[in-house]
């Protein structure tokens, strides 16, 4: 069923199947990618990567979050690591290492994380806070228990030989 709708602009045409729509004149395979921003810690220690499973979760993840608005990426990285793992990264030892990005664990088809990673001296004891079920020490051997885009953080540290 077609449909049409006036706007100020002029007339815009609708192809209408079931519940589903699509502009009439724009092709179907045409896709809008969202990208999610996020930054995230990458802490190996003998030989084994620093990852979390939040409560209810059956995935992990590589810690670390959103950017808040206005924020840096050290200060977003430093604000989500206390909240998750209540322990103090230290500001001047934080040394980007690369971007990854894949689609987002749990999201439709099309919206993807840029996962901006770091690495830094912490201070404190590693802890999972009131969000995370769980700190796991994982090889690469446990990537498949891992989001989409920590399997390319995975591929990247095994290729540079930092985990087992």
């Amino acid at each position: 069923m077609r449909e049409k709708v006036k706007t100020r602009r002029g007339t815009i045409k609708f192809l209408f199947t079931k519940s589903r729509f699509t502009f009439s004149g724009i092709s179907p395979y045409l896709r809008i990618m969202t990208l999610i921003d996020k930054l995230a810690w990458i802490e190996i220690q003998d030989r084994k990567i620093l990852s979390t499973r939040s409560k209810g979760k059956d995935t992990y993840y590589i810690p670390g979050g959103k950017r808040e608005a206005g924020e840096t990426d050290h200060q977003t990285l430093i604000r989500e690591i206390e909240e998750e793992l209540t322990v103090q990264l230290q500001p001047d030892t934080l040394e980007f290492i690369q971007v990854f990005q894949a689609q987002a664990h749990g999201h439709a088809a099309g919206i993807e994380v840029k996962m901006q990673c770091y690495k830094g001296l912490y201070s404190g004891t590693i802890t999972a806070s009131s969000e995370i079920e769980e700190v796991a020490w994982l090889t690469y051997q446990e990537r498949d228990q891992v989001s989409p885009v920590d399997k390319f953080i995975f591929d990247w540290l095994k290729q540079q030989d930092l985990i087992d």
